[in-house]
């Protein structure tokens, strides 16, 4: 019987009833958060003083900017030794906040950059009330961190801080102001990676992500994608780890 079954196997009623029923949360949350130490990168391609900074912008409001944002940094955790990844954020974590250990530990250290509320979700620390300058310069050194700076505004401080952004967009925005954005996000950093939410993977001139409803939720809860979202995350990791 697998470590969840006999988690989740009844047992006889009794006055530690509800000891058990919280040793068996305890081990469903092991089994499903716990890092597989087999995917930690055993020769990173990042130096581990040099953890990424990228910053994500959505073009519309709800483009999935943020679902791309927690997608990426789930990726970017599994791949880092430390096996967890920041994200800067304002929108407040819904559902149970199951966390692993490493996040739980990256919450911990972060806490204490100037304004910052941390809080362990899945793989990710959650940070609010930061200013990106002060959060990317505390991270660099423990962990990947992701910006996730909305769709109110293009460029300014997320953007100059940042190795690599990303735009997110949909098919229903017309592809002049991912061209317009694009030259905006470039005055102050690098040359933004346009990406497509929710179309065909065969799109041209952007990286397409497909739609996944199941796949998004995991993200939103700091876990890894699945499927064919997850396989085009891992395309998209690969491209912001790449030469900028």
């Amino acid at each position: 019987m697998s470590t969840a079954a006999r988690a989740l196997a009844p047992r006889a009623a009794g006055p530690h009833g509800r000891g058990m029923l919280a040793s068996a949360a305890a081990a469903v949350e092991s089994f499903l958060l716990e890092p597989d130490e087999s995917r930690l990168a055993s020769d990173p391609s990042v130096p581990p003083e040099q953890r990424p900074v990228i910053c994500v912008f959505g073009l519309a409001r709800g483009c999935g900017a943020t679902v791309v944002a927690r997608a990426l940094a789930a990726e970017l955790a599994a791949r880092d030794p430390a096996g967890a990844a920041a994200v800067c954020c304002e929108a407040r974590p819904s559902g149970i906040p199951l966390a692993t250990r490493a996040a739980m530990s990256l919450a911990r250290a972060l806490e204490d950059v100037p304004g910052a509320t941390a809080r362990a979700v899945g793989r990710l620390c959650l940070v609010s009330g930061a200013e990106p300058l002060a959060l990317s310069g505390a991270a660099r050194y423990v962990a990947p961190l992701v910006i996730d700076a909305g769709s109110t505004a293009l460029g300014g401080v997320p953007a100059s801080v940042a190795d690599r952004t990303l735009l997110v967009s949909a098919q229903a925005v017309e592809p002049s102001l991912a061209r317009v954005g694009a030259a905006c996000v470039a005055r102050v950093g690098p040359e933004p990676i346009v990406v497509l939410n929710r179309a065909p993977h065969d799109q041209m001139g952007a990286m397409a992500l497909p739609n996944s409803p199941l796949g998004a939720q995991l993200a939103l809860g700091g876990r890894e994608a699945r499927g064919d979202l997850g396989k085009a995350i891992a395309e998209l990791a690969d491209l912001c780890e790449g030469p900028g």
